[in-house]
């Protein structure tokens, strides 16, 4: 349902693109319960259209470069700022755009069908960093950070560790009261976006003797002395996406840059990683769109024995097939996301997007490899960095095989 505050209009695209829209700073629109999931409003459109529009324009020309250098382009990053996509759901009042998260999943979406690394530096900024000190922040917190975030600061989400990956919460990375500071000490790895950061979220163990309820969030400043971050891993896919090691050397911490409440940290994890399934299954499904929209008209064009391969039985039926479950995808990440805006329990549909999604984009972009044939396999054409892009959503947010161990939870639930 729409608010009854006025409309504000906001420059989504760079000023040579000229496009300007209108978005609700309001959340949920109940015809969506009833109605298509598919079924898009005015402003929904409008972020679809234009976004395709950035990518096509800004970020296709730069792909193939980000890719080989392992770097995201520093103008690049800058338009996303300016163009309103790192702050999409920040209230205007913080300086961001004000919409809401269909929108974020749309944005990420229509990205990953160009870039899957700049769609995941757009995914993680809105659905979790944002997110996070929008919803437990203070207001001090969310004035110092926020505006900034929507702005020209890249946020970094720092939970995974050498020993705790799947099992998140037998973290070792500890926070020792000092006074009014908290001494942080720990090693981090994976931890995406980490290159380009300038506020990290850390997940760290305050009270160990509680276990995994012992875990609290700290906001670091980059340059808090004692940080060390290292060179970007050498990835299979997503290479311009900087993933890193952190290390935490007696790193201080002001008592006040703690998000939310103490010994929390478990339960946001576990909340808000939701929502960043939900984006990595929009990842996803841009991924294997992406990689359809560039197999399907070479399909069309090729030709053996007398004829378009497109033409075969076994190709249509192929292609019908991948078409359809990309579409099963789509549906059950929009549902997700529509479950987020009507603020209901997300866990199972959350998780059930993220899998079907990522197992689908791996399928997809495979299939479609094998249909454009010798070139398929080559880096001249665009289905092998899709297919390497996939490979990582059925592994970060959660595997697959987590996803199906919540899903069973929730099945649990439900029926005992």
């Amino acid at each position: 349902m729409y608010s009854c505050a006025p409309r504000s209009v906001i420059r989504f695209m760079p000023r040579k693109l000229t496009a300007t829209f209108t978005l609700h700073s309001s959340v949920t629109r109940h015809h969506h319960s009833v109605g298509p999931l598919t079924e898009l409003t005015d402003d929904e459109l409008m972020t679809r259209e234009t976004v395709a529009k950035l990518a096509k324009e800004e970020i296709a020309p730069l792909v193939r470069k980000m890719d080989r250098d392992g770097k995201l382009d520093d103008g690049l990053v800058r338009k996303l700022f300016e163009n309103g996509l790192m702050g999409v759901e920040v209230p205007t009042e913080y300086d961001g755009t004000g919409s809401n998260f269909m929108n974020t999943i749309l944005t990420i979406e229509e990205m990953a069908k160009v870039d899957g690394a700049v769609a995941i530096l757009v995914d993680i900024q809105n659905t979790l960093i944002n997110s996070l000190i929008l919803k437990v922040g203070t207001e001090e917190q969310k004035r110092k950070y926020l505006p900034a975030l929507a702005q020209n600061t890249v946020g970094s989400f720092c939970l995974s560790e050498s020993q705790s990956g799947s099992d998140a919460f037998s973290m070792k990375t500890q926070a020792r009261k000092d006074g009014e500071e908290y001494v942080i000490n720990g090693t981090k790895v994976w931890i995406s976006n980490a290159d380009v950061a300038g506020v990290f979220l850390l997940f760290a163990n305050a009270n160990p003797s509680a276990g995994y309820r012992g875990i609290t969030i700290f906001l670091v400043d980059r340059d808090a002395p004692g940080l060390t971050i290292a060179k970007p891993e050498d990835k299979l896919g997503l290479r311009a996406s900087g993933t890193c090691m952190l290390h935490f050397d007696n790193v201080r911490v002001p008592e006040k840059n703690m998000l939310g409440e103490f010994g929390y940290g478990y339960k946001y994890a576990a909340g808000f990683l939701n929502e960043g399934r939900i984006g990595v299954a929009a990842q996803m499904i841009g991924i294997a769109q992406g990689c359809l929209d560039a197999t399907i008209p070479y399909t069309l064009e090729r030709k053996q024995f007398g004829q378009e391969i497109f033409a075969f039985q076994a190709m249509q039926h192929q292609i019908a097939q991948m078409v359809t479950d990309v579409e099963c995808a789509r549906l059950m990440t929009y549902n997700a996301a529509r479950l987020v805006e009507s603020k209901k329990d997300v866990m199972k549909e959350a998780s059930m997007a993220k899998l079907l999604a990522s197992e689908t984009a791996g399928r997809v972009t495979s299939k479609c490899i094998d249909l454009m044939g010798g070139v398929g396999f080559t880096k001249d054409f665009p289905q092998e960095k899709y297919f390497r892009d996939a490979k990582i959503g059925t592994i970060y947010e959660g595997t697959s095989n987590i996803q199906l161990t919540t899903i069973a939870k929730c099945i649990r639930k439900q029926y005992g």
